[in-house]
């Protein structure tokens, strides 16, 4: 294990400030759109898929973003990952992309898996648009990280970092927000398979950052500057990537091309009862909680866009 820099959060949470009650809201209509109104959203439901991608070009587009589309087809079928850019003023070649899977696997309207990854991204993508960071800052939308797409090379991510890396970018660090909407203070709530429910918290009321050992000094790097900026409980792991649950996002597809990618997570399936279930529907997806982990998450991102190294 790899020891995580500072303490996480303990005790009552502060009182959600006016900023974080604005974002909670936004995020709450996020969620909305793409799992109460849009609903079950994959390749074998295309019409829905797409009604998907059109939500969030459409977002990117009110917010002042000149909108990236990278198009590319499954068996026939048109999938297309969606981009907005910060370009970055001081060292533009010098990539942050912070990225959601916005489809859902078959059977379920996918609110926290995953639209509560794609309503934090279109949050700080909006928090980010007119601001000017030292280094470029990606906001991307991936289709297809669901199965029976997992993991091949028709998932978004992989098209996406496979382009990166043909086109020679230098991406830095990938955030991939995955399933980030439901927390529990009930003692028990937390379910993580032996050895690791002897070293983490058997409350599932907190975010973690979570990725292979290889970028273990991300994970800390990461973990810090949340402890520092966020009062929320948060964990972070840099394990072997074999461990069931290590990669099983978009940051994987970034790991198979050689660049240095976490995932922030609420950790899915050892938590959330609706996982991958028709029940994953927006009631049950914590905005009000997600709201502080993403002003914090903010907090991370504009600290990591100005770091010298």
């Amino acid at each position: 294990m790899i020891p995580m820099p500072g303490q996480s959060h303990q005790g009552p949470l502060p009182p959600l400030t006016e900023q974080q009650r604005m974002l909670g809201q936004e995020l709450r209509s996020h969620v909305q759109q793409l799992a109460g109104q849009i609903g079950e959203r994959n390749v074998f439901r295309q019409d829905r898929l797409a009604m998907a991608a059109d939500y969030i070009r459409t977002t990117f587009a009110r917010d002042g973003y000149q909108v990236g589309r990278q198009p590319f087809e499954v068996g026939g079928i048109g999938c297309e990952n969606v981009e907005a850019e910060v370009r970055g003023n001081q060292r533009p070649d010098e990539i942050i992309v912070i990225g959601a899977h916005y489809d859902s696997v078959q059977g379920s309207p996918g609110a926290n898996d995953n639209a509560s990854g794609v309503a934090a991204m279109l949050a700080l993508a909006r928090a980010f648009a007119k601001t000017h960071p030292a280094r470029t800052l990606r906001f991307v939308a991936f289709a297809n990280e669901e199965p029976p797409l997992f993991q091949t090379k028709y998932m978004g991510s992989r098209v996406y970092a496979r382009r990166s890396r043909e086109r020679g970018e230098k991406i830095l660090l990938m955030l991939s927000l995955e399933t980030i909407g439901y927390y529990s203070d009930e003692p028990g709530s937390q379910h993580f398979l032996f050895p690791l429910n002897l070293i983490y918290p058997s409350t599932g009321n907190f975010i973690a950052f979570v990725s292979n050992v290889e970028n273990g000094f991300l994970v800390r790097q990461l973990v810090g500057s949340f402890r520092r900026q966020a009062q929320f409980p948060s964990e972070g792991g840099a394990l072997w990537g074999l461990v069931p649950g290590v990669g099983w996002s978009d940051h994987w597809a970034f790991w198979k091309e050689g660049f240095p990618a976490v995932m922030v997570t609420d950790t899915a399936l050892f938590r959330y009862p609706a996982y991958h279930l028709n029940s994953d529907r927006p009631e049950l997806v914590q905005c009000d909680r997600m709201a502080r982990v993403v002003s914090g998450l903010q907090a991370v991102i504009a600290e990591m866009a100005h770091a010298q190294k």
